[in-house]
């Protein structure tokens, strides 16, 4: 039996029940998920990879497993397709893309090997793999590693080079992937193929600045508008205010592609997402042309779980991205609306204390607040409520400042439950959509211009809502289950 064959036999005897998991963000049938993989549409299908671990519920050899979906929300899972094998993916099959081609559905990877030095010290190699297949069975090329190490400019990581992903251009492909240089610090090379065989290096498309990080992983590059957008995941960030945090986090930089010499001239630097849990973004874009967004909605430094739990790593529901007035939007996916159920609508609604609303409850639910006005300081909403736990988001009026608070969700490990934002973008009223799936919170405020995504473990039996507001607040509520056919 081979590891990939042993790896879908584990899966097939110890998948977890549905009834364990959320409704409709992507879990792992069992064990351990990362990063979003291969994200691509082949043969009109949605594909969905992630960095895959099967036999626990930490961080192993990497597999890469895989979903399906026609509408980004109702995923089917399907066998894993890569496994470690081969003298030049020993150490893992790590993370990677796809893309359609004439001869079937490429998926590039990295491929992590270990070896030793002269001196019998070990060191890793990381380099750039292709494996082909019918959007079930993938085969890895006679030609593996396509990209080694020796290919980058002298004094570049051998041993922190990964995460290509690829597109095409007119008749050539284009790969970036994350490096770092011989002062330590990230950056994202580009190369070119042809073939997908043989790649030729470009460039040093973008780096770090000196400030953004360190390593910079999950690079993704593409065009809106008259503006380039590379998406990367840095490495140990400094705090800046309250844009970057301390760790680790996704950021876009927004500027003007210099196609002679293949280098992104930045514009501006934002976060993707102000929350707890938000890494490893990856995009693909429709044929009608939308470029929708998904990331794995957990950090590195608060690996949570629930003892037990032989599950462990979700992704976030997909987002449709949009460039706007120098803004990058973000928000979940239109297809979402199709699975709504049971609404409640309630307009100009004055609140003022504590407020329950008959039908606002739930912990698998589309939420939208908007607060057209009042007399107040403080409005907050309390969710997967009971009598000992709650989450919680706070507007605090008078310092355009939203707080976000798990403290309470029934956690007892030592990691941040607690992070606030400025509204970058006032408006007249203040939106807030709440996206709820049992174990998650996705916040997206005034339409997207932020977005703030958590996980908690609250018992699935604790749904109660409830408004808090310390004057009296004028306003509109739409509340809507989600329920998969």
């Amino acid at each position: 039996m081979t590891p990939l064959e042993r790896a879908n036999q584990y899966q097939n005897e110890h998948r977890i029940g549905k009834e364990e998991k959320p409704v409709f963000h992507v879990t792992p049938p069992v064990g351990w998920m990362n990063d979003p993989n291969g994200f691509s549409v082949y043969r009109g299908k949605i594909h969905l990879f992630y960095q895959y671990h099967p036999y626990s519920e930490v961080w192993g050899p990497m597999h890469w497993g895989h979903c399906v979906s026609d509408d980004f929300i109702d995923w089917k899972e399907l066998p894993a397709v890569l496994a470690p094998d081969q003298e030049y993916d020993a150490a893992g099959c790590f993370s990677g893309s796809a893309v359609e081609t004439a001869d079937g559905h490429a998926l590039v990877y990295t491929g992590v090997k270990d070896t030793k030095r002269e001196d019998g010290t070990k060191e890793t190699l990381q380099q750039q793999c292709l494996a082909i297949g019918d959007g079930l069975c993938y085969n890895k090329v006679k030609e593996n590693p396509v990209i080694s190490g020796k290919q980058l400019p002298d004094g570049f990581s051998r041993g922190d080079f990964r995460d290509p992903k690829i597109w095409k251009e007119g008749e050539r492909y284009y790969l970036v992937a994350g490096s770092r240089n011989e002062q330590g610090n990230g950056q994202v090379v580009l190369f070119t193929s042809e073939n997908l065989t043989d790649w030729r290096y470009v460039s040093v498309l973008a780096d770090n600045q000196g400030r953004y990080g360190t390593m910079w992983e999950c690079p993704d590059f593409f065009r809106m508008g008259d503006k380039h957008i590379l998406l990367v995941s840095p490495m140990d960030m400094q705090a800046d205010g309250k844009e970057f945090h301390n760790g680790n986090q996704s950021i876009a930089v927004i500027g003007t592609y210099d196609r002679k010499n293949f280098r992104l001239e930045y514009e501006q630097v934002v976060p993707l997402d102000y929350g707890t849990d938000f890494y490893a973004t990856q995009t693909l874009q429709t044929e009608e042309g939308r470029r929708i967004m998904i990331a794995w909605m957990q950090s590195w430094d608060m690996l949570i779980k629930p003892a037990g739990q032989k599950w462990n790593g979700m992704m976030t529901v997909p987002r449709e991205l949009e460039l706007r007035d120098g803004v990058l939007y973000q928000n979940p996916v239109r297809e979402l609306e199709k699975y709504r159920t049971a609404p409640v609508l309630c307009g100009n609604r004055e609140i003022s204390g504590t407020c329950v609303i008959p039908g606002v409850e739930g912990r698998v639910l589309d939420l939208t607040l908007e607060i057209l006005g009042g007399d107040f300081e403080r409005f907050s909403i309390q969710f997967a409520k009971d009598e000992t736990h709650f989450t919680q988001v706070c507007y605090q009026r008078s310092s355009g400042k939203i707080e976000y608070d798990r403290t309470y969700c029934g956690m007892t490990r030592d990691v941040v439950c607690r992070r606030d934002m400025l509204i970058k973008k006032p408006e007249k009223t203040l939106k807030l959509r709440l996206i709820l799936d049992v174990f998650s919170a996705e916040l997206f405020i005034n339409d997207g211009a932020q977005a703030f995504s958590s996980i908690y473990f609250t018992p699935p039996s604790a749904k109660d809502i409830i408004f808090t507001c310390d004057g009296t607040a004028l306003v509109n509520i739409e509340k809507y289950g989600i329920a998969l056919n």
